[in-house]
């Protein structure tokens, strides 16, 4: 049994991949800002932890990691203003990177998305810049990090029942379901072969994927 603290516990992802952590038996903190959310994060049998991560300092953020064996961070500001987009998806995010140091937590996986790469290749003026800019930022932080870290960067995400099969660096959109990037993380957790990696993957055609734990430990 794992403890693993969800940052962004109401996601779409997260709310998939607790389920999938309680059943095998971890214990699961998942972090959120609403009260309201409770009741749907509690449903996964996670245990909800309403934070701001958004205000919280490292020490903060590290009293909430301590006693954790892993980090997922699956949080995001969702679009909005810029400000807030680099607020969260950026500063938070290595905010925890820092925190888990500070709280001896060694495992750090990273839901990123499959363009975020130095070259992206989004136009300052495009919306989705920022974005882009802050998950690069973040990504790299962790890499620079003594952390056990692994960055997961899924392609375009469908609301697509699970396949439990995944091609690594698809080509073009690399179209995924949510459910099995829920997959995905889950598997990544505990698995040594990912650790310091960044997997770029997608569901793939029916000839080319490959079961999930097949595929991250290729």
């Amino acid at each position: 049994m794992s403890r693993i603290i969800v940052f962004g516990g109401h996601g779409r992802i997260a709310l998939l991949l607790a389920p999938l952590l309680v059943a095998r038996g971890d214990e699961v903190t998942a972090v959120i800002r609403n009260p309201d959310h409770v009741a749907d994060v509690e449903k996964t049998g996670a245990t909800a932890l309403i934070s701001d991560i958004e205000q919280l300092d490292t020490r903060g953020l590290a009293e909430i990691i301590t006693g954790h064996d892993a980090i997922v961070w699956s949080a995001g500001a969702g679009g909005g203003s810029p400000e807030r987009t680099y607020a969260v998806d950026r500063d938070a995010a290595i905010r925890t990177m820092d925190a888990a140091a500070d709280a001896g937590v060694g495992r750090y996986v990273m839901v990123s998305w499959i363009g975020s790469k130095e070259d992206h290749g989004i136009p300052e003026d495009d919306s989705f810049f920022p974005y882009a800019d802050a998950k690069w930022a973040a990504d790299e932080h962790l890499r620079g990090t003594d952390l056990d870290g692994t960055i997961l960067g899924p392609g375009t995400l469908t609301f697509d029942d699970p396949t439990g099969r995944i091609v690594i660096d698809p080509e073009g959109r690399g179209e995924v379901s949510r459910a099995d990037v829920a997959q995905v993380v889950a598997e990544s957790i505990g698995n040594p072969s990912t650790f310091g990696r960044t997997i770029r993957f997608g569901n793939g055609d029916s000839d080319s994927a490959v079961p999930i734990d097949e595929a991250l430990s290729a």
